[in-house]
């Protein structure tokens, strides 16, 4: 979740927006009062014989520039949009920068949260919200309502897209939407911190430790200057990893964040209780009348999660409606501006495809339902996806594919990863397994960059070189022979382990990889000429599991030293080609520092508030009956 808005790519000229677009600023009201700054930019030639629809971004991340008379180098998510010309409209959420309210961290949402007054709506029987109850819903009906009325020469329909947060805030306009809200599209959105952004399935994402004034700090009031520069943590270290090591358990950031409203209610949160629950967007997405288009990355470090289950809850919630899934070869947001060459870490997946994107995905979704006949034959399939390991766009009627083909692999004890189990050096139980020491005093790294916690969040371990990683005695390696013909994963992962652990706590971390052949060429664009692509690990998904909640999210509850245990869990969806000559790798480790916190591996109620006594090493095993569940497509 980047502070910062991101624009697409150079604008035509230094002053297009200026000499095109007529910028306005307003104090739109909400239903409860509260003001939000919104700036406006009308292009110049809007008249009663040529009127644009409206195209809007709310943020926490500030509409900056502010006054009227400053104007953004580039408007609308894409250059190919803002030639198109659109009522751009970019809107300070409540409690952020120039609007005032208080603020919230995912604002939960409330049933129909509607006024009982607004023409045309039906009250839900079951709503517990009054006239006056605000939610990121009501905040975007009321504001496009208002827009509506004031905003001259306007077609009267409306679009809405976001990246990130943002991202979040364009989802949750989609329940009880009003009637002009006619395309959405939320990019990269956060769906619920538990399982984006800030946790995987309960593993605290230690790597955004430094994120927390962000979204932690209440203003005194509506301000345009930054209130949390002076509150980021001052390491005195470039090196990331060592400051998050000797930080020691997580207790010792209360002296950084003990005045922090976010890490508290964190803290004291550890488990998916209704704090978490009422915040996630997902419940909602039910009776959606707008088109929406949800895009991902398939290498997104942080809001991965977000996009693949926006879509596949719209899906099953809203039959009929028009729904469309976009998932390209990015990291976080990065489709939003060209940068030529489209690598990831040290992989090319070839050039222009940003701008490919903009101008023959997302643009043609907007004009369509914005300014075309809005009919839904936009002639755009029902999943635009890019294939990773064939680097090129695929599209499908459904997904995950109608035709896809569940296939299990298992994790055998002789390293081999295989459609058949075998029998390795059992135990009692007449299960083989493979065992490892895990320490989490000397946790596996989830990089070799020593320096990407020092910013905001993690980015290329998403498609790094796992060499290093494997050659540890900690991480267990499970790979098939080489491949003798292609062999295409579209769709979800599960992992169904059955382990076993000396403590009574840990994290189960399963990673998929693609292992290329040892003559593979380097690509010319590689940004480290120290790498080879010779033997390269290329990680393709990888996934934590909190253990204690591997029967519940909501009740934790310790293993069992030395009993076979199930930990099963869901890797994000792929579409990538392991290609002839190529191996599919799985490895299996227990620690990922400091991507995730580490887990003392003595079940404690609360992880945040571990004592360093809690760390211990442990010995876990993983038995030849765990499998890999992968959906295969031709």
């Amino acid at each position: 979740m980047a502070p910062t808005l991101v624009f697409a790519q150079t604008t035509p000229a230094a002053n297009y927006v200026r000499e095109n677009y007529q910028k306005y600023e307003y104090k739109i009201p909400m239903r409860d009062g509260t003001k939000l700054h919104t700036a406006v930019y009308v292009p110049k030639d809007a008249a009663a014989t040529t009127k644009y629809p409206f195209l809007m971004q709310r943020t926490c991340y500030s509409v900056a520039p502010y006054g009227p008379d400053a104007y953004a180098s580039a408007v609308g998510p894409s250059g190919t949009l803002m030639r198109d010309k659109y009522i751009f409209v970019y809107q300070d959420v409540r409690g952020r920068w120039a609007s005032e309210g208080k603020w919230t961290n995912m604002t939960p949402n409330l049933p129909d949260p509607q006024p009982a007054a607004t023409k045309g709506r039906k009250k839900s029987s079951t709503s517990v919200a009054t006239a006056g109850s605000p939610d990121e819903s009501s905040d975007t009906y009321d504001t496009i309502e208002w827009l509506l009325k004031n905003v001259p020469n306007n077609n009267g329909r409306v679009g809405q897209w976001g990246i990130s947060y943002p991202g979040f805030y364009t989802a949750a306009s989609l329940p009880n939407a009003h009637p002009a809200l006619k395309a959405a599209s939320p990019q990269a959105p956060v769906s619920d911190f538990f399982f984006d952004d800030f946790h995987h399935n309960g593993a605290f994402i230690q790597a955004y430790l430094f994120t927390f004034p962000v979204f932690g700090i209440q203003t005194p009031g509506p301000t345009t200057k930054s209130w949390y520069d002076d509150a980021f943590i001052k390491t005195g270290s470039k090196d990331g990893f060592q400051f998050q090591y000797d930080l020691g358990p997580l207790k010792n950031a209360q002296k950084y964040y003990k005045d922090n409203f976010y890490w508290q209610e964190t803290v004291e949160h550890p488990n998916y209780d209704e704090f978490w629950q009422k915040r996630s967007i997902l419940p909602h997405l039910k009776n959606v009348r707008p088109a929406v288009m949800t895009v991902g990355g398939w290498f997104d470090a942080e809001d991965l999660y977000g996009p693949l289950n926006i879509y596949k809850t719209v899906e099953k919630n809203n039959p009929g409606a028009y729904n469309t899934l976009v998932m390209g070869p990015f990291g976080h947001g990065r489709w939003s501006r060209e940068t030529g060459h489209t690598m990831h870490s040290n992989i090319y997946f070839g050039d222009s495809i940003a701008t490919f994107y903009q101008r023959n995905i997302e643009a043609r979704f907007f004009s369509h339902f914005l300014k075309g006949a809005g009919d839904g034959k936009t002639g755009l399939p029902e999943a635009y996806l890019f294939n990773t390991g064939r680097n090129e766009w695929r599209t499908f009627d459904k997904w995950p594919a109608a035709d896809a083909q569940t296939k299990q692999y298992f994790l055998n004890s002789d390293g081999m990863l295989a459609s058949n189990k075998i029998m390795g050096s059992a135990d009692p139980s007449g299960n083989g397994f493979t065992e490892f020491i895990s320490d989490p005093m000397k946790p596996v790294p989830y990089t070799e960059d020593i320096t990407t916690t020092q910013g905001f969040t993690p980015f290329n371990y998403m498609s790094e070189d796992q060499r290093f990683a494997g050659r540890r005695p900690d991480v267990l390696v499970f790979q098939t022979d080489v491949l003798t013909e292609d062999m295409t994963l579209g769709g979800e992962i599960t992992a169904k382990l059955k382990v076993s652990t000396t403590g009574t706590d840990a994290d189960w971390v399963v990673k998929l990889i693609d292992v290329y052949p040892p003559d593979e060429p380097n690509n010319p664009y590689m940004p480290n000429k120290n790498i080879t692509l010779g033997n390269y690990q290329q990680m393709v998904r990888s996934e934590a599991m909190r253990g204690r909640f591997r029967n519940s999210f909501e009740k934790p509850e310790p293993f069992k030293p030395g009993e076979i245990t199930d930990v099963n869990f869901r890797l994000q969806d792929v579409l990538h080609t392991f290609k002839k000559g190529h191996r599919i790798m799985v490895q299996v480790q227990s620690t990922w520092f400091p991507l995730i916190d580490r887990n003392p591996q003595t079940y404690v109620d609360n992880i945040f508030k571990a004592d360093e006594k809690d760390f211990k090493k442990a010995t876990h095993r993983v038995y030849d009956n765990s499998v890999i569940e992968f959906q295969v497509v031709k």
